[in-house]
């Protein structure tokens, strides 16, 4: 409208705009009319949507609890209930609308602990913190078995192109028993043929000699075999080391959990390593330097318990 009130001509306006000439000519029509109050008036006025409110809210309380691969796979589904047909693109507008993502689920375990029991442990953490000796650490143990194999993630690529990466054939395994001191950022890992009764107590000499002056060093651990084995038990008799367990199937009470994952997201994630000595040593390699990570696992490895819910 300024433009045409200055004396622009139609085509010199839808020119300079990148607009077609009808589209200046309404805009001016409706101007004219009523001014600016009918120009800025919203006048498009969309479908009926196929659905009625009732039916969306049965679909989006369906979605809530039934994840779907495929915007196609709600179409069938849409169909065959409600007997309203729509194309993909319209049901993928749909989802949008109905603030619907795409994106993987978070995996939790399948046999839930009474929420009572995990307060309850949070609670006694909380409590040996207090009471413990100055000296006296506390460590959150466990075992990992990375495989000779990139872990493909998601990452920044040219639109329309695709990345491929290479994999290797075998299940060879590093298997890893370790142990983080979150107070101090301490970590502590043994290597060896397999995660048993004897990496345990390889680890926790480990544990010993870096704590010379402490009277009891706390170990808490999952329920693993090797851990109530009576060659750790046979062990721990003469230790200052006390393990203490963790409720059943409370891998989230397990502050290491996240150390592994760093770990995995650092050297396996689109990462190939063709030999597996030199897998091995690229997992040697973060814990010899897990110094360079002690910012991120700062903000990681904090005492924030999650608390799962059936």
């Amino acid at each position: 409208m300024v433009l045409l009130g200055t004396g622009w001509t139609v085509v010199d306006t839808a020119e300079a705009l990148l607009l077609d000439e009808d589209t200046v000519r309404s805009y001016r029509q409706a101007y004219e009319q009523g001014g600016t109050d009918l120009l800025l008036t919203v006048r498009y006025q969309g479908r009926d949507p196929k659905l009625s409110p009732d039916q969306i809210r049965e679909l989006d309380q369906h979605l809530s609890t039934t994840t779907y691969l495929r915007a196609q796979d709600v179409v069938a589904y849409v169909k065959e209930t409600f007997g309203v047909v729509y194309t993909v693109a319209g049901m993928t507008d749909l989802l949008k609308r109905l603030d619907y993502v795409y994106k993987k689920p978070t995996l939790t375990p399948g046999r839930h602990p009474d929420v009572a029991v995990q307060e309850a442990f949070i609670e006694d953490y909380q409590k040996l913190k207090e009471n413990k000796g100055k000296d006296d650490p506390i460590y959150f143990m466990d075992g990992v078995h990375p495989r000779h194999n990139p872990v493909a993630a998601y990452g920044w690529i040219k639109r329309g192109t695709d990345k491929t990466m290479e994999s290797n054939t075998g299940r060879s395994r590093v298997n890893i028993n370790g142990a983080v001191d979150i107070a101090r950022l301490q970590v502590v890992v043994e290597f060896g043929e397999a995660v048993n009764a004897q990496s345990t107590i390889a680890l926790l000499r480990k544990l010993e000699a870096r704590h010379p002056k402490a009277k009891v060093i706390y170990v808490y651990c999952d329920n693993a075999r090797y851990y109530r084995s009576r060659l750790v038990q046979a062990y721990l008799a003469g230790s200052k080391i006390q393990l203490i367990f963790l409720p059943a199937y409370c891998p989230n009470l397990n502050l290491i959990e996240r150390l592994w994952k760093y770990f995995r997201k650092q050297v396996l994630y689109n990462r190939y390593y063709e030999h597996f000595a030199e897998f091995k040593t690229a997992c040697q390699g973060f814990f010899e330097g897990i110094e360079e990570h002690v910012t991120a696992l700062r903000s990681l490895l904090t005492e924030n318990f999650q608390v799962i819910t059936a």
